[in-house]
């Protein structure tokens, strides 16, 4: 089977979207939606699935989206609560 390359990189771009970085793993959509251009600027050479991503993501935190921020924030506080409601 021949994979078309326009088809290989909607294939590729999907995965990007689904794996996001390490926090992602934690299947929290609004991880996925607000930090996966962060995680492609400044992690993206590391493997989505790895701890070293969320020591890339430590380490340039000061470089990391508005709206990243927030939304790890969000994350970080609803597990501590225990979980969303």
């Amino acid at each position: 089977m021949t994979i078309k390359p326009t088809s290989f990189a909607l294939l590729v771009a999907g995965a990007v979207l689904v794996a996001g970085p390490a926090l992602a793993q934690r299947d929290d959509p609004n991880l996925k939606k607000y930090c996966t251009g962060d995680y492609m600027t400044y992690c993206g050479n590391l493997p989505p699935e790895s701890p070293e991503v969320d020591r890339c993501f430590e380490k340039n935190m000061s470089k990391i989206s508005v709206n990243c921020k927030k939304a790890i924030d969000y994350y970080e506080q609803t597990q501590k609560k225990g979980g969303r409601s």
